[in-house]
C-alpha cells in the first residue's frame, strides 16, 4: 500500500534532495507512463522540467498523449541513470493540459538539457518557425520515491521512510 504525503512535503523533498537535484539537472528524459484512450498503458520519453511546484513538459497539440492524459489524468514517470548503481526517482501525480500559443518557455528550457547550448539557437529557430501552438502538461506530484541503493532502496515500503514515499 502506498503512503500519501502532502504536497508541501513532496515539494520540499524535490527542491532539496541531492539525488533528485542530480537527476533534475541531468540530460535524462522523463519516462512518462499514462493510460491510452484504449485503456492500455503507454510509456514515452519526454523532455521536462521541475518548476518548483510541479513537473512540466510541452508537446504538439495533436500528440496522442494529449487526448489520453486529458481523459486519464493519473500518470506516473521515472527519471533514472543507467550506470551502476543507478539513481532513480519514481513519481505519481495528476496531470492537467493547457493549450498555449507558440512555444512555451518551459519547452525551450526543458529541451536545452538534451539539445545542448551549442545547437539550441538553431533548434529554437526551427521550432518557432514550425509551431503555432503546444500543449503544456503540468504534473502535480502526489507521490515520490527516491532510490540511490546506498541509503534508499526500492520498495518494499518497510525499507523507505515516509518522507521519501513508499511504493
Amino acid at each position: 500500500m502506498g503512503v500519501t504525503v502532502d504536497h508541501s512535503k513532496i515539494v520540499h523533498l524535490v527542491n532539496t534532495d541531492p539525488v533528485i537535484r542530480t537527476l533534475l539537472e541531468a540530460p535524462i528524459p522523463m519516462r512518462l507512463g499514462y493510460v491510452g484512450l484504449d485503456g492500455h498503458p503507454r510509456t514515452v520519453p519526454v523532455a521536462y522540467l521541475w518548476n518548483g511546484r510541479a513537473f512540466v513538459f510541452a508537446t504538439p497539440t495533436g500528440a496522442y498523449k494529449v487526448k489520453a492524459i486529458a481523459a486519464h489524468p493519473q500518470v506516473s514517470f521515472t527519471v533514472d541513470t543507467t550506470d551502476f548503481t543507478p539513481l532513480i526517482m519514481l513519481v505519481r501525480g495528476t496531470a492537467s493540459v493547457e493549450i498555449r500559443p507558440g512555444i512555451p518557455q518551459e519547452h525551450i528550457d526543458a529541451s536545452r538539457r538534451s539539445v545542448g547550448d551549442d545547437r539550441m539557437a538553431e533548434w529554437e529557430r526551427h521550432k518557432r518557425a514550425n509551431t503555432s501552438e503546444m500543449a503544456l502538461i503540468t504534473i502535480v506530484p502526489t507521490h515520490v520515491t527516491v532510490c540511490d541503493f546506498d541509503t534508499r532502496f526500492p520498495p518494499p515500503a518497510a525499507v523507505n521512510s515516509l518522507t521519501h514515499g513508499a511504493e
